[in-house]
Order: C-alpha cells, then sequence, then structure tokens
C-alpha cells in the first residue's frame, strides 16, 4: 500500500485537481452541446471511443490560458485546443493527438502549438503510430491575431519536419471530423491513411468565407471541400458515415501494420484453411473477352475470411489496393477493377498504385497482385492528364520495392502498363490462369493498327477482321508461352489460395526490418 500524499502539499494537489477539472470542462457546456448539436464528438470522448477503454494517459492536460486575480490565484482557464497523449489500441501503445472544436473552432490563434509538435515527435522517437484527429486549422491563426498579438509572422508550419519524418518512420492515420483548412487540411493528407466523414467533414485550402469574399466563385463548404470531392480526387482515402467507423477503421488498418518501420507487420491467429480450394472461381472470368467481372470476388475468396480491407475505393477506380491476411500473415493487395475503363492504369490510378506500393515497401508488407491490365489509358483526356509520366513514377515504384512479391495473371497484361506486373529483373512468384492474355497490344486496338491496309482494301473488313482476331487469338494460347518458360506456371484457379499462403509463409521470414531507402511520398 502506498504512502498517504503528505498533507503539506494538499494544496498543491488540490489545485492540480481543480485545474484537470477545468481542462475537462473543454470550450464550456453550451459549446460541447453545440458540438454536438453537429453529429459530432467533443475531442475527449474521440479519444476514449478509439483507443482501449482506460488506457489513455494524457501529456499537457494542464496547458492553456489561465485568468488571475489580483493575488495570483487562478479564477478560470480556458485549456489549449489541443488534447494529446499515449493509449492503446488493441493492447498496442499508439500516439493521438485530437484538436478541440469547441475552444475558439481549433484555431491556431487558441492552440500552444508545442503540443503537436510533441505529439509528432513522441511517436517519431518512442517508434508508435500516431492517431490524428483533426478538427480546426490548426496553422498560424486567424487574422484576428494581428489584434490580439499586434503584430504578424512569416509563416512556418511547426514541427513539419517530424510529419514528414514518420512517413518513414511510424504508421500515421488522419481522420478529418469537422471542417478543416490551411495546415490543418495538410496534416490530415501528409498520412498513410485519412478518412472523412460524410456531411460533416470538410477540408479546403481555404474555407468558403475566403474564396466567396475573394469573389472568385460562391460556394458552400459541400461543394468547396465535402467527402465527395477529396475521397474521389485522391486527397483523402476514403469516406464514412460516422465517426464511429471512423475509429473501427483506423483501428483495422494499424493492425495490419508494425509499429514502426523497425518491426515487422504482426501475424494473427486464424481459422480459415489455407489449402481451401473455392471452385466458384473456375466460373469467375468469362470466356468473352469483351465481358466483365467482379475481381473482389476473386479477392475475398482467395485471402483469409473477412481480412480484405479496401483503402481509397473511390479514386483511381480502376485500382483497386487494399489490406489483408493469408494464412494470418498480413500482405498488400493489389488488383485492377475491369469496371473501370477495362482495368486499364489513368493518371489517377497510377498516382494511387505508387502511393501504395510505397506504403508496402515502408513497413515491409509483401505484395500480391491481381492482373489483368490492358495498358494505360488511351486518348486525348488521358493525354491531357499526363498518363504516362504518372504511369512511369508507378512502374519506378514496383521497380524500387525489394519486398516479396507474388503476381498472379488473371487475365490481360498488355503493353507497359502491363510490364507493371511485377519487377522483371528480381525473382518474384508468378502464376496464370488459363483466361490469362498478354502482348503489346490487346487484339482489339491492335489488329487496326497492324493490319489497315488490309482492312480498308478487303471487300468485307468486317469478316477479314475476324478472321484475323480468331487466328492471332489461337497465336495467343497461353500454354504456348508456357512452352518457352516466359510464363512460368499456369495454374488452376482454385489452387490459388493455397499458393498465396504459400507464399506469405515462404516472405515471412525474408522480412527485413528498418527503414527503406525512401519513405512514402503523400
Amino acid at each position: 500500500m502506498s504512502d498517504p500524499a503528505p498533507t503539506g502539499w494538499q494544496r498543491e494537489l488540490d489545485e492540480l485537481a481543480r485545474r484537470t477539472e477545468l481542462a475537462h470542462r473543454m470550450g464550456g457546456d453550451e459549446k460541447v452541446a453545440r458540438h454536438r448539436e453537429l453529429g459530432k464528438l467533443p475531442v475527449r470522448e474521440r479519444i476514449d471511443a478509439l483507443l482501449d477503454p482506460g488506457t489513455f494517459h494524457e501529456i499537457g492536460a494542464l496547458s492553456g490560458r489561465g485568468t488571475y486575480d489580483d493575488d495570483g490565484n487562478l479564477t478560470d482557464a480556458t485549456p489549449a485546443n489541443f488534447v494529446m497523449g499515449r493509449g492503446r489500441i488493441d493492447g498496442r501503445s499508439v500516439v493521438v493527438g485530437g484538436d478541440d472544436f469547441t475552444v475558439r473552432g481549433g484555431a491556431a490563434d487558441a492552440s500552444i502549438f508545442q503540443k503537436q509538435v510533441h505529439a509528432e515527435r513522441m511517436a517519431h522517437d518512442l517508434r508508435l503510430p500516431i492517431v490524428r484527429l483533426v478538427d480546426g486549422s490548426g496553422g498560424g491563426g486567424s487574422v484576428k491575431t494581428l489584434e490580439t498579438e499586434r503584430r504578424s509572422f512569416v509563416p512556418f508550419n511547426p514541427g513539419w519536419e517530424w510529419v514528414v519524418a514518420n512517413l518513414a518512420q511510424v504508421p500515421t492515420v488522419s481522420l478529418c471530423l469537422g471542417s478543416v483548412a490551411g495546415l490543418g487540411a495538410a496534416r490530415v493528407v501528409t498520412s498513410h491513411y485519412s478518412m472523412m466523414v460524410k456531411g460533416t467533414s470538410h477540408l479546403f485550402v481555404a474555407g468558403p468565407p475566403i474564396v466567396n469574399q475573394l469573389g472568385i466563385e460562391m460556394v458552400d463548404k459541400e461543394t468547396l471541400g465535402g467527402s465527395t470531392i477529396h475521397t474521389r480526387n485522391g486527397a483523402v482515402d476514403d469516406e464514412v458515415a460516422n465517426e464511429a467507423e471512423a475509429f473501427a477503421r483506423a483501428r483495422a488498418f494499424l493492425s495490419y501494420l508494425p509499429s514502426s518501420v523497425h518491426d515487422v507487420p504482426p501475424r494473427r491467429s486464424t481459422d480459415d484453411d489455407p489449402n481451401r480450394r473455392d471452385g466458384s472461381l473456375l466460373s469467375v472470368v468469362p470466356r468473352e473477352r469483351r465481358r466483365v467481372y467482379k475481381m473482389r470476388s476473386i479477392i475475398e475468396r482467395v485471402v483469409d475470411s473477412d481480412t480484405f480491407l479496401e483503402i481509397g475505393r473511390l479514386w483511381g477506380r480502376s485500382a483497386i489496393t487494399g489490406l489483408a491476411r493469408l494464412d494470418g500473415w498480413p500482405v498488400a493487395i493489389l488488383a485492377n477493377d475491369p469496371y473501370h475503363y477495362a482495368g486499364g492504369w489513368t493518371a489517377d490510378a497510377s498516382r494511387k498504385v505508387e502511393r501504395f506500393v510505397d506504403l508496402a515497401q515502408t513497413f515491409h508488407l509483401p505484395v500480391v497482385h491481381l492482373v489483368d491490365n490492358p495498358g494505360f489509358l488511351i486518348g486525348t483526356e488521358s493525354e491531357q492528364a499526363g498518363t504516362i509520366r504518372h504511369g512511369a513514377a508507378a512502374l519506378a515504384a514496383v521497380y524500387q520495392a525489394t519486398v516479396p512479391w507474388c503476381s498472379v495473371i488473371i487475365r490481360k497484361v498488355y503493353g507497359v502498363a502491363g510490364a507493371a506486373h511485377q519487377n522483371a529483373s528480381r525473382l518474384s512468384m508468378r502464376y496464370a490462369w488459363p483466361s490469362g492474355s498478354w502482348g503489346s497490344l490487346p487484339l482489339e486496338g491492335g489488329i487496326e493498327a497492324a493490319y489497315k491496309a488490309q482492312l480498308e482494301a478487303a471487300d468485307d473488313p468486317t469478316a477479314l477482321r475476324a478472321e484475323i482476331e480468331a487466328r492471332l487469338a489461337r497465336a495467343q494460347n497461353p500454354f504456348k508461352t508456357a512452352e518457352v518458360f516466359l510464363v512460368e506456371e499456369i495454374i488452376d484457379p482454385r489452387d490459388t489460395r493455397p499458393l498465396l499462403c504459400e507464399f506469405a509463409n515462404l516472405s515471412a521470414p525474408l522480412r527485413a526490418p528498418g527503414p527503406s531507402a525512401h519513405g512514402l511520398r503523400p
């Protein structure tokens, strides 16, 4: 039993308890109630909902601005509008920091920026994941500071060196939970995984009052920076229905990653048989080349049951990216979606692939690539978007990656984008389904280019084209490619899961902890 506190210090302990109680009032009952009316939880309840119960250890609770009487006694206190500390998620230590919108709307002129800097550096130096609950501007303050401080300042981003360094060191998750502008918006997007809540989250470089006042255009929060904008342009990864879903997805995302790059992703037990063979895979891919199918159904059938966590579903939609487990081992899943541009890489899809491969490389996640790629998107819009540059950057990310890599060719592999299904200069495990089809160009466009003169001179171009297509299709038989060992194995689709689980187990001892030669680029 510990000794009771010395009575000589009881006055100070009472003062500590009083100041702590003032901090927990946040902006006061009225402002907290108004915050709830907007459908948002106060910051302290957000932290409790995110972390394992009873594990939050707050740091800097007493920071803020006090009001004193003539005798130097504290009469009231307004806490700093940033709450931070350590806690646990699924038993693992994390750093969490959240803006308190009930104090000056989360604006920086009510903050003590050193607290944000401390949180970022704590995550970096202790090698702990960090979760940011962003609900304010978090920058240099409003123009009101010109009156309150009677000075201006040259803009700088406090502690940004730690924000950037953490991208190469620890998992960082940012939840945009309100109207976020300026540096707050930059904090959201400079992370490995970010989310917005539909209807209550907004993200801007500058908010509607500034945009409208300058006469640029007339907008409201939703049309300027709602989740339907930023989860479809790639600024933010995912959109969720409510804050509870955001906290659940943050916890799920972190479960696939190590606490830092100095560890490897943890394995979890599973009841899903690694040798399970799913007979429905035999009929997923249609024989008709132009018919689409659901790639996600393949993913869900080959990974451990209920473990696929998709990331960025609403943007770069011809590329599918997400995390899953194979025989309990975390892996990065990369695939093509035939429902969007037949699975071809657009500029956005290329950016999405580059960033996702960087994530896998940073945190030592083996990559499983389910391939159905007809090449880069073609046409005027694609050229104007600079697709080839973004595509080349994605190809560079694939070739820079050193994590174990396994490709399963489901259907198409064409052109430069198709060649990015693996780094051809290293040993990568590769399998092909009997539905595999590959070459420099898909037949649909290649015939028109290669046989233009004959088709123009033919009495019946349609019949000639069909005859040429049938002849070339016979030459494309995947077994002829296998005869000369240009594809290593053609497999029964039902064997996909057992082979991928074998890959995950073979890869596990090859995962090397430590920093990557390059970190993820936001």
